[in-house]
């Protein structure tokens, strides 16, 4: 790690913004355990483990495109702020459905979770917009977006084990509950940040349809930008739902409770913070494609030996290595589509990016779901590994042939 790791933090705005997220992804954290564990708790069903993941991605996915083009069109910052409160109107209801309608509560979670990926669907295109007003210095923009990484997956780490705590002791009301109470920082945050007003240029004389095409032939002519999103794709429907069967590795592999689900989730935060802490100590100037393809073989070689040993520790210690790999996936290839794209065309190509990222691991957690139904998790697992480093010695080919 060198002097340059939290450059970001010099800008007031970021740090704001980063404190409240934090909160929030705390609470949010222990909702999506609680989730995963009380439907799979109800249901022993891989399958709609599959579905409840799927319930909240899809729709992201379906309305991201329209997301982007809000967030392009609008003023980004208060796209965020009226998020957010929906976003709490939603975790109150999660909530409440918990405590008064437990014989349906799995239909009602998922139907819950429809709704988050809609609001989801226009908060992230302009969430990740926001991120460039908040840099002073652009310069720090891809230090910016892996600390920001490192702030989800420390979220990741310690939300999931208050998760496995708080079900064993207190119930799962109270992880929802939580989550809805967290919102009230992220607001907070928000209001007190002090962004210059965004310019927004007037677009009535536009289509949505020319709107999109206009992206679509953007990313179509910027190679790096576009190879990007298709190892996102590839990643996203092979590889990424893994973490869909984590409840299956604790109940039936690891023979565990609330709290094994929590730690093996925890695990997965915990390598993926070193690996976003890493990202962010990097020297301007490297080459991040390269980093990206060696870190997904690793990805790789981590979640085939975690998916073949039945010993808990050690399958410990190697999720930590495929998660620490994994978090280039999503931060890597972010920072390549934020750092190329031209302002103009940031909401609706950060929306598309997304639009591929939140259809394809939904549609493969349905497909890991099915299919371990008939293999088995670990053999499931297995094979994605192999996916994993195919993807990442395919990428590496193409690099090279590119140059």
């Amino acid at each position: 790690m060198n002097f340059t790791t939290f450059n970001s933090f010099k800008n007031k705005d970021f740090q704001l913004f980063f404190s409240g997220q934090f909160i929030s992804l705390l609470g949010t954290w222990m909702q999506k355990t609680a989730v995963s564990w009380l439907v799979y708790s109800i249901t022993q069903s891989k399958f709609m483990l599959g579905v409840s993941v799927f319930a909240t991605l899809f729709p992201t996915a379906l309305f991201s495109l329209y997301g982007g083009i809000v967030a392009d069109r609008y003023d980004r910052y208060k796209i965020l702020v009226l998020t957010q409160i929906v976003s709490l109107f939603q975790a109150v209801l999660m909530t409440l459905a918990v405590i008064f309608f437990k014989e349906n509560i799995v239909w009602w979670i998922i139907s819950l979770s429809a709704l988050l990926g809609i609001i989801n669907g226009f908060d992230v295109p302009a969430r990740q917009s926001l991120m460039r007003e908040l840099i002073v210095d652009k310069e720090d923009l891809p230090n910016a977006l892996a600390l920001n990484s490192s702030m989800v997956n420390l979220s990741k780490l310690i939300g999931p084990a208050i998760a496995g705590f708080v079900l064993e002791r207190f119930g799962d009301a109270i992880c929802f509950g939580s989550n809805a109470v967290s919102f009230i920082a992220v607001l907070t945050s928000l209001f007190l940040m002090r962004l210059p007003k965004q310019e927004i240029k007037p677009k009535a004389d536009k289509n949505l349809k020319k709107e999109f095409a206009e992206a679509f032939s953007f990313i179509k002519r910027t190679p790096t930008i576009s190879s990007a999103i298709i190892f996102t794709g590839l990643m996203g429907l092979f590889v990424l739902p893994y973490s869909t069967l984590t409840p299956v590795f604790a109940k039936d592999i690891f023979k565990g409770s609330a709290s094994t689900l929590g730690v093996v989730d925890g695990v997965i935060g915990l390598g993926a913070f070193v690996g976003a802490i890493f990202l962010a100590s990097l020297k301007q100037g490297t080459n991040l494609t390269q980093v990206l393809a060696k870190n997904t073989f690793l990805f790789g070689i981590g979640l085939l030996l975690f998916s073949q040993t039945n010993n808990y520790p050690l399958a410990l210690v190697f999720l930590i290595l495929g998660s620490f790999g994994m978090m280039s996936v999503r931060t890597i290839t972010n920072t390549i589509v934020q750092v190329n794209v031209h302002n103009d065309f940031r909401g609706r190509v950060i929306s598309i990016y997304l639009m591929v990222l939140t259809s394809t691991v939904p549609i493969g957690s349905l497909l890991v779901g099915s299919v371990s139904h008939y293999i088995g998790v670990q053999t499931t697992v297995l094979i994605q590994a192999l996916f994993a480093m195919i993807i990442s010695v395919l990428y590496i080919i193409y690099l090279r042939k590119k140059e």
